[in-house]
């Protein structure tokens, strides 16, 4: 059995439900990416992201998103030494491998943004000095629907540092059932064992890099972004940082299928998650209309002609 597929099985012996999104929650960790889970409370959302966490051998951390969550708590902050006579930086929760931002738009735009920095760059600056963070670094943020109360809209220059926006949905009967029974979130996840060292996935992650990629995909992923941009329905189409994301996305997708080359099914399958929440329509003036984007982006692929 290989690694990813090792990987994959002990977070499945967790969180029993949409597998989809297991693989989706492996290709953001294998692609460099952070990736935002969106559902209603109690589908397990927390749950997946603990049990991807505790797969790794690698530090882990979790922040529990609150309104009166400071930048400072997050990022870490700088305290006088008396027996040194100067300030002396302590990290924050980010400083982690894995950084769970739990229910990340029930805290202020300020604080949200205070993440900006740590998932473009990988880097924290406070008190003029830049600090770096471990490899490998993600954030897997969760996040209830807006329309639930206390909530706040992410910044769209946030939404576009998350690889992929994903939603779990509720379980199928039968897995349900095994949640039932098994009570994972209070048995199974507390036991769990990892699999994979931080060396490993970052072994993995330059698998990913040298994944072939032809130059007609290429063009199919740029046409798609182009498509976005011209398209009479949106206001904001896709950046290039969005079609570099679906192009690396496509590489991990390769790379858990055990191939060393990409196929246009791969770019297919990560459109949407990769590349629904960076766009923004006419007719409603905000990325967090999730409905509205991802049938305009399944529009827009429909109609750009396929790689030859």
């Amino acid at each position: 059995m290989h690694d990813i597929e090792r990987l994959r099985n002990n977070i499945m012996s967790v969180y029993m439900g949409n597998a989809q999104a297991v693989d989706r929650l492996i290709t953001c960790l294998l692609a460099r990416g952070h990736v935002l889970i969106e559902d209603v409370p109690g589908v397990g959302k927390t749950v997946l992201a603990n049990a991807l966490a505790r797969s790794i051998d690698c530090t882990f951390s979790r922040i529990q998103c609150t309104p009166d969550l400071l930048p400072a708590d997050v990022t870490g902050v700088s305290i006088y030494n008396r027996e040194q006579g100067e300030f002396e930086y302590r990290p924050g929760p980010i400083f982690a491998n894995i950084v769970l931002a739990d229910e990340i738009n029930r805290t202020t735009p300020r604080t949200q943004s205070s993440m900006l920095e740590a998932m473009s760059e990988a880097t924290v600056s406070a008190e003029g000095q830049m600090h770096a963070l471990p490899k490998p670094f993600m954030v897997v943020a969760t996040q209830n629907p807006y329309e639930f109360e206390g909530t706040y809209f992410l910044p769209e220059n946030q939404l576009d540092r998350f690889l992929m926006r994903i939603n779990l949905g509720y379980p199928a009967p039968s897995d349900e059932s095994r949640i039932l029974k098994r009570q994972p979130a209070q048995t199974t996840l507390r036991d769990l064992k990892s699999v994979l060292s931080a060396d490993e996935i970052m072994r993995l992650q330059v698998k990913v890099d040298e994944i072939r990629m032809d130059d007609a995909l290429v063009d199919y992923v740029i046409a798609i972004a182009k498509a976005t941009r011209e398209s009479d329905d949106l206001q904001v189409g896709i950046s290039p940082r969005g079609a570099l994301a679906l192009s690396q996305a496509a590489r991990a997708t390769a790379l858990l299928s055990q191939r060393d080359y990409v196929t246009p099914d791969d770019i297919l399958v990560n459109v949407i998650p990769v590349c629904a929440h960076r766009i923004i329509s006419k007719t409603y003036m905000h990325a967090g209309d999730t409905v509205t984007t991802r049938r305009i982006m399944q529009k827009v692929v429909d109609s750009v002609p396929g790689p030859v």
